[in-house]
C-alpha cells in the first residue's frame, strides 16, 4: 500500500494505491492521521482510485477518519472507486453517512458545498 498526499486549501487528498487490509490499515490511519495535523487540514478527500482489494480494516479507517472529522466539524468524501471498492464500502453502509464522487473535482465540489451530495439509504 502506498499513499500520496495532496493539499488544496484546507483539504487533505490521500491517493491510495494498492490493498488496504489489516497489515495496512494502521500504517494508513496513523499517515492520515498525522497529516491531517501536520497540514491543518479540516477536510479529508480519500482517492480509492488506486485501490485493488480493501477489507473490513479499510472499511474501519474510513468510518474511524468519518467520526473524527464529523467531531469537529470537518467533511469527508470518498472518490474514485472501482467497482469492486465501491461494492466494499456500499454494502456496508458507509454511503450511507460518508459521500462519494466519482473523480476528484466532484468530490472538492462536495466538500466546498458547490455540489448536491446523494448519499445511499
Amino acid at each position: 500500500m502506498e499513499v500520496i498526499f495532496r493539499i488544496s486549501g484546507n483539504i487533505l487528498i490521500s491517493c491510495i494505491k494498492g490493498e488496504v487490509d489489516h497489515h495496512s490499515a494502521m500504517p494508513l490511519r496513523q499517515a492520515i492521521d498525522k497529516s491531517m495535523k501536520a497540514f491543518d487540514c479540516s477536510d479529508l478527500i480519500l482517492d480509492f482510485s488506486g485501490v485493488e482489494f480493501m477489507d473490513s480494516s479499510g472499511i474501519g479507517v474510513v468510518l474511524g477518519r468519518y467520526k473524527k472529522l464529523n467531531k469537529s466539524g470537518g467533511r469527508i468524501c470518498i472518490s474514485g472507486c472501482s467497482k469492486y471498492i465501491e461494492k466494499v464500502l456500499g454494502m456496508a453502509g458507509v454511503f450511507s453517512i460518508v459521500p462519494k464522487a466519482n473523480d476528484f473535482d466532484s468530490a472538492v465540489a462536495v466538500i466546498t458545498g458547490q455540489e448536491q451530495i446523494s448519499m445511499e439509504v
